[in-house]
């Protein structure tokens, strides 16, 4: 198992589990209800960083420099153990190292986030997955629903810091269809713990500005332009999120923006049944 990394400054995801089992009592996390910072607790501000290209940069393009530099700045943000916003395939998010225990801490605490509601993990590449959870699902699978708008909930493995959601066995994994941040998974080369970037309760953000009051209390905002259309209700829905823990079956824990194409996927060319947590 991975030991927690000690780390410093501010700590930072889509919430992966509504229904999540719970593990024993006793927990590390009481299910406390963290208040956020205070405006007058408040860090200097967070650096903003527009990424060129509305978020799609070629390897080619003379573009890549910002990107790039991008890039370089939330790693060194994320290895320092600082909490940042990021651009996905379905909202903005706050991302900090899942083996960073203190940044773990911070993004509840930034968010007034229950500590018995799950962080998900966000990775790179799907080969990844193996590494953190026990998967009972084909590759091909997997292939077919990661990079995209879901989180797939399995059981975790040892190798997950266990101050990670030490309230359940589970985890959900995410791997956004975004090219930024698939770039900064890979490039940062561990699990990252991520969630919606607005306070609990409160809507979810769709630009920047849609979380302006958190960035005081973040060390980088990374602007990637507007995610959907804005206009639509179901933009806002975030990642699907699936229970794939059990073997031959799935369950829906929360509808999300892809329940359609993902439901079919699950059902029609892999056979899997609904279980009786899914969602009507």
């Amino acid at each position: 198992m991975s030991p927690a990394q000690p780390c410093t400054g501010l700590r930072a995801a889509v919430a992966a589990g509504v229904g999540l089992s719970k593990g024993p009592t006793g927990s590390a996390r009481s299910g406390r209800l963290l208040r956020p910072p205070s405006p007058a607790l408040a860090a200097p501000g967070a650096r903003l960083l527009r990424l060129p290209g509305n978020g799609a940069v070629q390897a080619a393009s003379p573009e890549r420099a910002g990107w790039t530099e991008a890039l370089r700045a939330a790693v060194a943000e994320l290895r320092a153990g600082a909490v940042v916003a990021v651009p996905t395939d379905t909202l903005y998010g706050l991302a900090c190292s899942a083996s960073c225990s203190t940044a773990l801490d911070a993004v509840y605490r930034l968010k007034g986030r229950s500590e018995t509601k799950p962080l998900a993990v966000c990775l790179g590449r799907v080969a990844d997955v193996y590494r953190y959870c026990q998967v009972r699902v084909p590759e091909e699978l997997l292939k077919d629903l990661l990079p995209g708008p879901v989180t797939l909930v399995m059981e975790r493995s040892e190798e997950l810091n266990k101050d990670l959601n030490p309230f359940t066995p589970l985890v959900g994994i995410r791997i956004p269809d975004h090219a930024f941040m698939l770039d900064l998974a890979q490039m940062f080369g561990g699990p990252l713990a991520l969630t919606s970037a607005n306070l609990s309760s409160q809507a979810s953000s769709l630009n920047v500005e849609d979380f302006q009051d958190l960035w005081p209390h973040l060390s980088l905002v990374i602007d990637g332009g507007p995610i959907g259309d804005g206009q639509s209700p179901e933009c806002r829905l975030g990642s699907t999120v699936v229970d794939l823990s059990v073997s031959g079956k799935f369950g829906i824990i929360r509808p999300g923006c892809a329940l359609e194409s993902t439901t079919a996927i699950l059902q029609q060319k892999y056979g899997l049944l609904p279980s009786h947590r899914s969602c009507p």
